[in-house]
């Protein structure tokens, strides 16, 4: 890691824009999320070099690594910028991200666009997946509750909502927000076929209280959803344990 340099956002900028071997500048995190940026928020910026560019080429690799409370660096080559979150914890945050610099005639643009739509195959698989999950979790939330083990109904309940909402995500092919723009990203970008007021209501009072009634009239609507989208199939598979998650 490089020293603590005293170096403002606006100067690394000016400082990137200025050097050709510099193909794209990409801003993430609160600030290219509009009205989420607050007295502690950062720059999180992405430094894309060009393919083969080495330290003889540019001086700006001496900030690989460098972090501040106003300003963190990502430098990379453009190949590696292309596989960043494909997969991985940084798909959401690319596919909200700015472009501040592209070189590459929109290039820059079309790679956050492909992170932030997942392919049709991959899509599907994944749904498919976070759907075992979610029906596993909220099939152990209801069976605890029911024995009267209070405590693991409620973590459960937490676990079934964490992969609920990877499976909403998937279903309409994006990547999850992470919890702190859930909210900001349903309000401006909600989910098909649901109602974000309602919805973000469901998730709080599971979360927070493992209500089993509101569990089940939740997964009633997710089974439908999942059916549609062609996921049977993984539904099926549960047999009569379906019947303990469905309204009563």
């Amino acid at each position: 890691m490089t020293a603590q340099l005293p170096l403002s956002y606006d100067a690394f900028v000016a400082l990137a824009v200025a050097d050709p071997s510099v193909v794209g500048l990409v801003l993430k995190g609160s600030r290219a999320h509009e009205g989420m940026v607050t007295g502690h928020s950062d720059h999180d910026l992405y430094v894309v070099l060009a393919d083969g560019t080495g330290q003889q080429a540019t001086g700006l690799t001496r900030y690989a690594g460098h972090r501040t409370p106003e300003l963190d660096l990502v430098v990379l080559s453009l190949d590696a910028f292309r596989r960043v979150g494909m997969p991985g914890f940084e798909r959401y945050a690319l596919a909200r991200a700015r472009v501040v610099l592209d070189r590459l005639d929109g290039g820059i643009a079309r790679l956050l666009a492909d992170k932030a739509r997942l392919g049709v195959d991959e899509a599907f698989r994944e749904a498919g997946e976070w759907l075992d999950a979610y029906a596993n979790s909220l099939y152990r939330s209801v069976k605890n509750d029911r024995d009267g083990h209070a405590l693991a109904a409620r973590l459960d309940a937490v676990d079934s909502v964490r992969f609920l909402l990877e499976l909403l995500f998937a279903l309409d092919r994006r990547p999850r927000p992470y919890n702190k723009y859930l909210e900001w990203e349903l309000s401006r970008f909600p989910l098909p076929g649901w109602e974000t007021g309602p919805l973000l209501h469901a998730v709080d009072r599971i979360s927070r209280t493992g209500d089993v009634p509101a569990q089940r009239r939740l997964f009633a609507r997710v089974e439908a959803a999942a059916r549609r989208a062609g996921h049977g199939a993984v539904l099926d598979a549960w047999g009569e344990d379906l019947l303990l998650m469905r309204p009563q």
